[in-house]
């Protein structure tokens, strides 16, 4: 429920975008952020900036070359969502969040039941969405330029 105290925590009239992290926010997404690899040239973006636009292209809805340029460039944003999602970065800070809003909520940090409809069944048993192939329409041949010609008349 919307209260003053929840209004005020909820302020985002002070940061730059409304989709960059609150101080708060960093504080508890820092720990999931692996740091610089060994070796090679130092990592020299803020990370937290990477965040801010990675969060400003999920909130906006939009294209990766919309990207304000007061943030890091696309191509360092883009790199490091891959990154993230490809090592399973992304993931952990998922469950992490999701947890402590169940926490929050007065539940237990995982769900005991679940609800399965008979749509989710149905894509169980042909193996989710991964082994699903995408078909392509075969090329149309055109009659004219096949040999044969299914216009022969027929004599009576």
């Amino acid at each position: 429920m919307w209260t003053v105290e929840t209004r005020l925590r909820h302020d985002r009239a002070g940061l730059r975008y409304t989709h960059d992290l609150t101080d708060e926010e960093w504080a508890a997404v820092e720990p999931f952020i692996p740091p610089a690899r060994r070796g090679g040239n130092k990592r020299t973006v803020n990370i937290r900036e990477v965040l801010n636009g990675l969060m400003y292209v999920l909130g906006t809805g939009c294209q990766w070359r919309d990207i304000p340029k007061d943030l890091p460039p696309r191509s360092t944003v883009h790199g490091y969502f891959d990154r993230w999602d490809y090592d399973g970065t992304l993931d952990r800070i998922h469950h992490a969040l999701y947890m402590e809003c169940r926490e929050l909520d007065g539940r237990t940090a995982s769900p005991t039941a679940a609800v399965i409809d008979s749509q989710s069944v149905k894509s169980a048993e042909k193996g989710g969405p991964r082994l699903i192939r995408r078909v392509t329409t075969p090329a149309r041949r055109l009659k004219a330029k096949s040999g044969t010609s299914w216009s022969t008349r027929q004599a009576c």
